[in-house]
């Protein structure tokens, strides 16, 4: 006779911050590497929460060209999480468990100056804030692509170590932090484990959709992990 599993559905779901930064790589979030980032997670049995800045862009782009149209990044952001998005100023740390940058020029651009500044950039005050206090936390913090120069910005004096993949200019610039640029393949990443700090290199190469999944994919899986 058959009997009824009495096992209890698990209540442990880990629950993840997703920082974008608009859509579309040249001026906001990179959009193979933030869908990435939701399937893995999905994947993984986490629940997803997106946020973005209630601002405008600094510079707009349409596949390469300048564009003067003012457009906001909260609102370009909500085309990558199906209109489920939150203003940035609202994520709270205490809230959940970890977050995650995907990358993009709007990590460069919209949530801090780096695109332009290099080390001397200044980061968005509220992306400054919330590193800080999922650090403090000691909770994990993911970032993809350009994103880690984020990371540098504030955690760079602790030595942090990271990876943007293999590009000497931009290893050598996130290093003037103090943070300890690791070479890494895109289809792989590098976890501090001290600092709970994750990174992949995705797009930083010249490389195809499934590389840069399986990079982030592997990434995703640890954080949701450590979480």
């Amino acid at each position: 006779m058959a009997t009824q599993s009495t096992t209890q559905p698990t209540t442990d779901k880990k629950k993840i911050a997703l920082v974008l930064s608009g859509c579309g790589f040249l001026d906001g979030a990179e959009i193979t590497e933030a869908t990435s980032a939701l399937i893995a997670l999905s994947e993984a049995g986490a629940e997803t929460v997106c946020f973005a800045p209630n601002e405008s862009f600094v510079v707009t782009a349409h596949h390469g060209e300048a564009n003067p149209e003012q457009r906001n990044v909260l609102v370009e952001s909500a085309r990558i999480s199906r209109g489920k998005i939150h203003d940035l100023i609202e994520l709270n740390e205490q809230n959940f468990d970890a977050v995650v940058f995907p990358g993009g020029f709007g990590a460069a651009k919209n949530l801090s100056t780096w695109a332009t500044d290099g080390v001397k950039a200044k980061l968005n005050p509220e992306v400054k804030r919330i590193i800080k206090e999922f650090h403090r936390a000691a909770k994990p913090i993911g970032a993809i692509c350009i994103a880690p120069t984020l990371v540098a910005k504030v955690l760079g004096k602790e030595g942090v170590n990271l990876t943007i993949g293999n590009d000497p200019a931009t290893a050598q610039e996130i290093e003037k932090t103090g943070a300890l640029h690791v070479k890494c393949d895109v289809t792989d990443y590098v976890s501090d484990r001290d600092h709970k700090v994750l990174t992949t290199p995705a797009y930083m190469y010249d490389a195809k959709p499934h590389e840069v999944f399986t990079g982030i994919r592997k990434m995703i899986q640890e954080l949701v992990e450590m979480a």
